[in-house]
């Protein structure tokens, strides 16, 4: 059990305010799924103190990233496009379950699951990343833990009394198919990950 959640907004290597990153993420746009899942959760994140709550428009499922903006050519990101693309002809849209909330180590979160199909999304995206860079151009990553960040913590704080009111609120959590991998330009501002849709891939 953690003792202590800590401060998610440190800056990772290469990130700045000014730098944007190319990544493959689900987003929630016009789910109401989602919508009502963050409403059932929005009384207790709004009140809940050294937690920033993610704004329902910015929810997201993180899957792969790409690169940062300002190394990734043109070309080369349409030929990381096209490689997904052709992967992603015989992939068929999957059903999800979403929740219920958890304590995470700098996160309050929810789970989705099962994390096969979400793995096996994110095996193809590298593999079209490998398809134009070669294989040492994609990093090995943690091992993938699906999920949609409702708040971030903003200080160090003790797990104990966060621990205390997420039990302490009922649990909410919903059923949705997932359907679209949206390719983004990610940018970090202050407390918020924000981004610009540059394309989409539906799942058949």
């Amino acid at each position: 059990m953690l003792e202590e959640v800590r401060d998610h907004w440190y800056w990772r290597p290469g990130w700045r305010p000014d730098r944007s990153f190319y990544a493959w993420h689900v987003t929630f746009d016009g789910r109401p799924e989602i919508a009502a899942l963050h409403a059932s959760y929005g009384e207790l994140l709004n009140d809940l103190p050294g937690f920033t709550p993610v704004p329902l428009e910015w929810l997201h499922l993180g899957l792969q990233g790409v690169g940062f903006t300002d190394r990734v050519p043109d070309a080369d990101l349409a030929d990381i496009v096209e490689a997904t693309r052709r992967r992603f002809t015989q992939v068929a849209s999957f059903p999800v379950t979403v929740g219920p909330a958890e304590l995470d180590a700098e996160s309050i979160q929810l789970p989705v699951r099962p994390t096969e199909p979400l793995q096996h999304l994110r095996d193809l995206t590298r593999a079209a990343i490998t398809d134009v860079w070669g294989d040492d151009a994609v990093p090995e990553l943690p091992e993938l833990n699906p999920h949609i960040t409702l708040a971030y913590c903003n200080h160090n704080t003790p797990t104990a009394p966060i621990t205390t009111r997420l039990l302490a609120h009922t649990s909410h959590s919903t059923a949705l198919s997932i359907t679209t991998l949206t390719l983004l330009t990610l940018t970090r501002t202050h407390h918020l990950y924000h981004w610009k849709p540059d394309l989409a891939l539906d799942l058949d």
